[in-house]
């Protein structure tokens, strides 16, 4: 995996927040000066942080396709490692050690070399 790759989901997330916080600093500006409402009685905060959210969103979704992409490759990567190192164990699971049939089976032809010959 290459170091562009290897910490994309921790890129997006971190991007996706300043994003979110270079919003809400926007928002709360405007919010001061009067250029939006600023929500009924004492909501200001919570109709701040709900603005930033749905301004960010659509920012983030345009602005951050690469890294999200990038972000998609790498959850994918280890997904699949993951089911091989699963199907590598299950595998070393079922893998036949000496039944108990076997054994038995085993047993009982040494133990009687000619009788399976009548």
């Amino acid at each position: 995996m290459s170091s562009s790759t290897s910490h994309a989901t921790l890129r997006y997330t971190t991007m996706r927040l300043g994003i979110f916080v270079g919003c809400l600093v926007v928002v709360g500006l405007l919010t001061h000066f009067g250029v939006i409402p600023s929500g009924i009685g004492d909501s200001n905060p919570i109709w701040v942080v709900l603005l930033a959210l749905i301004v960010s969103a659509p920012l983030s979704y345009v602005l951050l396709r690469n890294q999200r992409a990038a972000m998609s490759e790498q959850v994918v990567h280890g997904v699949s490692r993951a089911k091989e190192r699963l199907a590598a164990n299950q595998s070393q699971e079922d893998e036949p050690q000496g039944t108990p049939s076997q054994a038995s089976s085993k047993a009982s032809s040494q133990a009687e070399p000619g009788a399976g010959s009548a």
